[in-house]
């Protein structure tokens, strides 16, 4: 599957418009067109709109190659908690991504509207009036700091992941094995449940929406007795209704991140539950290599001074190119030296194999 941007010359560069809704709403229909395309591409349009305004407009298009929706569903693609027949084969989603998008875009002052076939994809389209914005007039944005290790001399923390999608477990996998904690992963509430019975988290990320057994319940069950009382669960929830955040916490969770989540949000919400304090790659009083130049990490010497296990691991995962073992490793060597753990981490994000492998005892 391909995607494609294609942004016209004559769209401005900075626009005043209302982020939030504007950003779900470009969240919502490119989430389906990806959920419902398996092959050919999926192409964003950004234009000047030409429908007659005292105001700029702004037109957005999304079309795909996808599975495409019958006319008889047309009618009712945009009604509250209705999915499409495609939609129900996938189980996934609520029914109400598409009814809030239509509403954001109408309180932006705009319409949405869709063309769709079966078999040959889908087309939504839709302008908002928007304000334009000199480059002059916008103040530049403080970057945020980036968290790249777990300070040292920290307790051990286990972190359970519940979602029914395997690459929304991956991605939060992915973020947070590399810093150091233990990570284990659950498919539905129950599975949830048992390991927290056996392997005692300290704190659980929890969709809300799964099969088997929902988040909602999965919690209160989890909250019902003496040692859940002590774990942090934090719900992870698609739904933009505010409404909803009262409902998830009045079933025991302690705190409520949207999806899709920025990396700073996981963190701070991690920091706020259980104390954990982060080496950050802007702070020179705790960035471990702000005074050692990184090559002069990697040498014979240092790797040596590893266990023998997680050299050869080290070794097969650069050989291989298994990603996941490589984590894996970084992880392990992390708490022992996070310094050499982020240099080896930045060798790989650079496909820098070869300079790694070459001064591997």
């Amino acid at each position: 599957m391909h995607l494609e941007i294609d942004r016209a010359p004559n769209v401005p560069r900075f626009i005043q418009a209302d982020q939030t809704k504007l950003r779900q709403v470009l969240i919502n229909l490119l989430s389906n067109a990806v959920k419902f395309t398996d092959r050919g591409s999926i192409v964003v349009t950004i234009e000047r709109g030409t429908l007659p305004s005292p105001v700029p407009l702004l037109s957005f298009t999304i079309a795909d190659t996808g599975q495409g929706i019958a006319p008889a569903e047309l009618a009712t693609l945009f009604e509250a908690f209705v999915q499409t027949a495609t939609g129900k084969s996938t189980h996934e989603g609520t029914g109400l991504g598409l009814s809030i998008s239509q509403k954001f875009v109408q309180l932006m002052g705009g319409k949405i509207t869709v063309h769709s076939e079966v078999g040959h994809g889908s087309r939504f389209a839709f302008q908002i009036p928007v304000g334009v914005v000199e480059a002059a007039q916008v103040k530049p944005k403080q970057p945020s700091r980036r968290v790249v290790a777990l300070e040292p001399n920290q307790p051990i923390h286990r972190i359970l992941v519940v979602d029914d999608g395997a690459v929304n477990r991956l991605l939060l996998v992915k973020l947070l094995a590399p810093l150091g904690f233990e990570i284990k992963e659950a498919s539905d509430g129950q599975s949830a449940i048992d390991l927290c019975q056996q392997w005692e988290p300290h704190l659980i990320w929890m969709d809300m929406r799964m099969p088997v057994m929902d988040g909602y319940e999965a919690t209160k069950q989890i909250k019902s007795t003496t040692k859940g009382q002590a774990i942090a669960i934090i719900a992870l929830t698609a739904s933009v209704l505010e409404e909803e955040r009262t409902v998830i916490l009045s079933v025991g969770c302690d705190d409520f991140v949207r999806k899709p989540f920025r990396e700073a949000e996981i963190f701070a919400a991690m920091q706020r539950h259980l104390g954990v304090q982060y080496v950050y790659a802007d702070r020179e009083d705790f960035d471990p290599i702000a005074a050692v130049p990184a090559r002069e990490l990697l040498t014979v010497e240092t790797l040596r001074s590893l266990p023998p296990d997680w050299v050869s691991d080290l070794r097969q995962a650069l050989t291989t190119v298994d990603l996941d073992l490589a984590t894996q490793t970084i992880a392990q060597i992390q708490s022992q030296s996070p310094a050499l753990a982020i240099v080896i981490q930045q060798c790989i994000d650079n496909f820098e194999y070869e300079q790694v492998l070459a001064v591997l005892p």
